[in-house]
Order: structure tokens, then sequence, then C-alpha cells
């Protein structure tokens, strides 16, 4: 199955004024279209995600570190780490992939 940046949009607002909408979910993976309006106002996740930036350019904050955002960027962000888009464009809309257990996965080498 398709989907796309404009079948999000065209959900966004959702009803109660969300500014992400889930456009696909299997197992434990869900992806969303997220397209905040004036600041991002979210907490850390309890699942690991991916982010991969489809328009506008801003910053990236994540734990201590700043990163500078433009379209094809991406970013992994484990579970429960502090993170937030800052200083966006109007037009910002990101993909972000949630997906395994809650605390996220553990990695081969830890």
């Amino acid at each position: 199955m398709k989907y796309s940046v404009e079948q999000g949009l065209a959900r966004l607002p959702g009803p109660n004024g969300e500014r992400f909408a889930e456009l696909i979910a299997h197992g434990s993976m869900r992806t969303e279209l997220y397209a905040p309006r004036g600041h991002d106002p979210q907490q850390p996740h309890a699942q690991d995600e991916l982010y991969f930036i489809h328009s506008g350019r801003g910053q990236f904050v994540q734990g201590q570190e700043r990163h500078r955002f433009a379209p094809g960027d991406a970013f992994f962000v484990p579970a429960g780490q502090p993170h937030r888009f800052e200083e966006f464009t109007d037009d910002f809309a990101t993909w972000v992939v949630f997906w395994g257990p809650s605390a996220g996965e553990k990695n081969e080498t830890e």
C-alpha cells in the first residue's frame, strides 16, 4: 500500500489540534507524519525513533547536541532521549517511525 505526505497533511490538525497523523501500523512499528506549528511540545518516547525530514528547515535538539536540518536529513533517537525541533519554518513536516519494545532495542555491543 502507498502512503503520502499529502495524506498526512490532509488529516492535520487532528480533531483535538494534534499535529501528527498515524498512517502506517504493523506490529510494534508505527509511522506518522509530524508537522508541528510554532513550537514542538513533544516529550521523550518509549520506543526508538527515526525521523526523515520531508520539508522545512530548522534545528533539531537531541540531548545536549544541536543539528541544523533540511529536507532529506534523517535522525535516530533512542527511546527515552529528550529531543525536539526548534526554529523551524512554517512548512516543516517529517516522517517519524517508532518501533521495538518499550525502552528501546538493545545495541549488540551493549
